[in-house]
C-alpha cells in the first residue's frame, strides 16, 4: 500500500483490530478520505500500517482494560481530540455447543462485548465536550442468524446488538450515535465452496467494502443513522 497523508484538520478516528483483514481495510478507507488514525492491535504490524497512513499505532489487547485506556490516553494526547471509533474484534474460541468451556465464553465475552463497553466508557466523555460522536462497532450476521460453529460470537454478536441500541438511546441527543456493520463471509478469510454457495451475490465481500459502509457510517451522511444493525453480506441472510 502507498503511503496516505491525512489532511492536518481531518477528523480523528480510532481503529481496533487494525493491523490486518478487515481492521486493515476500514484503516485505509478512512485514510483515504482524510482521518487522522489511532490503530490499535495485538500485533507489531499495526505499527508499520500507522505509518503508511500517516497516523499513530499503539499494541495491545481488546481484552485488556489497561490497554484501551491506554489507546486512548495515546490519541489525547497527539491529537487533543476523538471524533469516532470503529470497534473491530476478531473471532472468539468456538466449540460444539456444550462442549464451550466457562473461560470461553468469559474471553468472547471480553473480546467481543466488553471491549465495545469499555471503550464507550474511556471515549464518550470527550465526545460530549465535543458536542459529537461516532462508533461504529464490527459485528456479524449472525447476530441475526447464529450458527451452531460459532455459538460464542453468535451469542456475543446478539448481545452487542442489544447494547448498541441502549447506547444510541441514551446518547442520541447528545448527537453522539452507535450502529453495526454486519458482515457475512469476507475475501480476509480463505474461500469455500460450501460458503460460497450460500451467498446469492455469488461471491465475498471485500475488506475495502466493509472500509467504505465503515467510513460512511462515522460521516456526517449518516448523522440520521444510529442504533441500527447494518448488514453487508451479498443477500447471504434471510431473516427479514
Amino acid at each position: 500500500m502507498n503511503n496516505i497523508q491525512s489532511t492536518p484538520t481531518g477528523p480523528v478516528t480510532i481503529v481496533t483490530g487494525a493491523a490486518s483483514g478487515i481492521g486493515r481495510g476500514i484503516a485505509t478507507q478512512l485514510a483515504e478520505a482524510g482521518h487522522r488514525l489511532s490503530l490499535f492491535d495485538i500485533s507489531p504490524a499495526v505499527e508499520d500500517l500507522a505509518q503508511t497512513t500517516g497516523g499513530i499505532a499503539t499494541v495491545g489487547s481488546l481484552t485488556e482494560p489497561d490497554d484501551l485506556a491506554r489507546l486512548v490516553e495515546t490519541t489525547i494526547d497527539h491529537y487533543g481530540r476523538i471524533d469516532s471509533v470503529i470497534n473491530g474484534a476478531g473471532h472468539a474460541r468456538n466449540d460444539e455447543l456444550l462442549k464451550v468451556t466457562d473461560q470461553d465464553w468469559h474471553d468472547g465475552l471480553d473480546m467481543l462485548l466488553l471491549s465495545v463497553v469499555r471503550m464507550a466508557r474511556l471515549v464518550t466523555p470527550h465526545m460530549q465536550q465535543a458536542g459529537k460522536g461516532a462508533f461504529v462497532n464490527l459485528s456479524s450476521y449472525t447476530a441475526f442468524e447464529p450458527l451452531g460453529m460459532i455459538p460464542v460470537n453468535s451469542s456475543l454478536r446478539a448481545a452487542l446488538t442489544s447494547f448498541t441500541k441502549l447506547y444510541a438511546e441514551q446518547y442520541a441527543a447528545e448527537n453522539i450515535r452507535m450502529n453495526n456493520m454486519m458482515p457475512g463471509y469476507v475475501n480476509s478469510w480463505p474461500e469455500d465452496p460450501a460458503f460460497l454457495a450460500k451467498i446469492p451475490a455469488g461471491r465475498y465481500a471485500t475488506t475495502e467494502e466493509i472500509g467504505k459502509l465503515a467510513r460512511f457510517l462515522v460521516s456526517d451522511d449518516a448523522a440520521y443513522i444510529n442504533g441500527e444493525s447494518i448488514r453487508i453480506d451479498g443477500g447471504a441472510s434471510r431473516s427479514l
